[in-house]
């Protein structure tokens, strides 16, 4: 790849990141362009779709997120694991505005790829979760549809002076709720909330025009 072409892509990709952050991954295509001083088909050229921006854009992150379910599975200690998780997820998420809606996105161009990371992911917390529990670790009423409340109230920091400061502080004072050592009041029962119902699917919205 040219200089300038190497340039141009750098220019779409922080554009893109920069939008995404503060409108969400629905940004029109045409919009990044403007954003980064480029054509609309000059961007075209280099990611032919809207998901194939969002996936380049956010690829570390997601990356990131596999590792951490990953070796949260192979710690042998099951509530370090769980926490581990937690705390990577809520710090991708304080440090990437975009991060939540790019890992719920659908990814219609490869949506078979992407649905299976996302429900490895999901089974990946529910083992977290049942591994935790069994050891005694993390309180029995926990369900692992919580984690997307957690993602909802992490979400809400994005606006704060310092993000990753709020986020590390409600992810403590979380994690302190979530341990089984300590005599509390039950739980009200789980929301079943799903993580698909933080971001609509593409197929429940209609997608702006490029």
């Amino acid at each position: 790849m040219r200089a300038d072409a190497r340039r141009n892509r750098r220019r779409i990709v922080d554009a893109a990141r920069e939008a995404y952050a503060q409108h969400g991954v629905d940004v029109p295509m045409a919009t990044i362009a403007r954003a980064a001083g480029v054509g609309v088909a000059t961007l075209y050229r280099r990611f032919p779709t809207r998901d194939h921006l969002v996936r380049e854009v956010f690829a570390d992150q997601l990356d990131a997120c596999t590792r951490a379910f990953t070796e949260a599975l192979e710690d042998p200690d099951p509530w370090r694991g769980f926490c581990r998780v937690i705390e990577k997820i809520c710090a991708l998420q304080a440090a990437e505005r975009g991060f939540t809606a790019a890992f719920l996105h659908a990814f219609p161009d490869t949506a078979a790829d992407h649905a299976e990371l996302r429900l490895q992911g999901e089974r990946g917390f529910a083992a977290l979760v049942r591994r935790a529990q069994q050891a005694g670790s993390l309180r029995p009423d926990f369900h692992p549809s919580d984690l997307v409340l957690v993602l909802v109230a992490n979400s809400a920091l994005g606006t704060t002076p310092d993000p990753a400061a709020a986020s590390q502080r409600l992810v403590g004072l979380l994690l302190d709720s979530f341990r089984a050592d300590a005599v509390r009041p039950p739980l009200p029962p789980p929301t079943g909330l799903d993580l698909r119902q933080l971001h609509p699917s593409t197929a429940d919205r209609r997608t702006p025009a490029p």
